[in-house]
């Protein structure tokens, strides 16, 4: 994925005002490398311009695709969809039902990929409170602290390596120090 910087907070370019690589990249918060890469494969909807001197020139036209080829990769959008989407949209209009299932497709990637996400802060949520209980009472015994049930105390809770898992029932690795 590229990295994204913070894009300069720069006024937009104004409608027919070319922009230099670098004026583009510092707008966008992309690097020059990313932008002629995405010129490279195919994924600038329009083309991009140049001068006498054969250098880019860059349109607001061009800042907007770009703000959204990097959202779009930010999510994980593989490289050659997002190629596939910007040549559905540079075709014009009659491909609207192909490009929407495209990015229904992706919306249900993203989707689960949060669910997970989700699923994963709720265990860290969890091992927090149950530190934040156990040093507030050193002495409170295992079941009143917050921890998990030790193994001894559940038949299924134990993760590989010997060590509790968060919730009875659930397996996988724990990190040693």
């Amino acid at each position: 994925m590229p990295e994204v910087k913070a894009p300069q907070t720069l006024p937009r370019p104004e409608p027919g005002e070319a922009l230099t690589i670098g004026e583009a990249a510092a707008r966008s918060g992309v690097s020059v490398h990313t932008l002629c890469y995405y010129e490279r494969a195919g994924l600038i909807v329009t083309t991009v311009e140049r001068n006498h001197a054969g250098r880019r020139r860059y349109h607001e036209a061009h800042l907007e695709w770009i703000e959204i080829c990097t959202r779009l990769r930010t999510t994980g959008m593989p490289i050659r969809t997002i190629r596939r989407y910007a040549a559905l949209v540079a075709v014009g209009s009659g491909n609207e039902d192909e490009r929407r299932a495209l990015m229904e497709s992706h919306r249900a990637l993203v989707k689960a990929k949060l669910d997970k996400i989700e699923e994963n802060l709720k265990l860290i949520d969890y091992t927090t409170r149950s530190a934040l209980i156990a040093t507030a009472s050193p002495l409170a015994t295992p079941a009143s602290s917050g921890h998990p049930p030790s193994p001894e105390s559940c038949r299924h809770g134990e993760r590989s390596r010997g060590r509790p898992g968060p919730y009875p029932g659930q397996h996988g690795w724990w990190p040693t120090r």
